[in-house]
């Protein structure tokens, strides 16, 4: 019975790899910024964010990470950003998955409680990335791209900015999607 378990995380890993890679690669908005770089509005992280309460801490930051940075490795704007993006997308799956559990969100009926959960949960998680995405953007960008102060500078407020705009809209994608979804989901991952 174990191994069956661990056959649908890794294959449900897989898939929400997947669904982050085509909402990133197929359904953004891009922002041409300077030196030819780009930032992007995107509901992607809102994938990451049910990867981790769906599949755990782990597995929801492995599979937010993997398909995001496949997502950044494919499209020459985003190239040098797939490390920064793995950190940080394993860490919004990681952040929501592990709050998620803390807080017994699966466990929740009543939807009033899983709007409430579901939304401090994701608001943890895309608030750490609002917070950390642009400091670690700018020491990666600058340090290890070697980017000008000023360009650096330029990059990441536009990144703060976009990365905001996604944190607001995700929150409630994420929320919506997981009452529309949660139950379904237990039935192949009881508790």
């Amino acid at each position: 019975m174990e191994n069956n378990r661990k056959i649908r995380l890794i294959t449900f890993t897989a898939m929400f790899a997947v669904l982050c890679y085509v909402t990133f690669a197929y359904a953004k908005i891009d922002i041409p910024t300077a030196g030819g770089k780009s930032t992007a509005i995107h509901l992607a992280n809102a994938v990451v964010v049910l990867a981790g309460w769906f599949l755990g801490p782990v597995y929801g930051g492995l599979a937010g990470g993997i398909g995001l940075s496949l997502a950044d490795l494919m499209d020459p704007r985003y190239i040098t950003s797939a490390p920064k993006t793995f950190l940080m997308k394993f860490l919004i799956g990681f952040i929501a998955g592990w709050l998620a559990h803390k807080l017994k969100l699966a466990e929740k009926t009543d939807n009033k409680a899983v709007i409430g959960t579901a939304a401090l949960c994701a608001l943890a998680a895309l608030g750490f990335n609002v917070i950390f995405d642009p400091i670690i953007g700018y020491l990666y960008k600058r340090f290890l791209l070697g980017l000008s102060p000023e360009l650096t500078a330029i990059l990441q407020s536009w990144a703060a900015f976009s990365t905001a705009i996604n944190a607001a809209m995700c929150l409630v994608v994420s929320v919506l999607l997981y009452l529309a979804l949660h139950k379904s989901f237990v039935r192949i991952f009881p508790r």
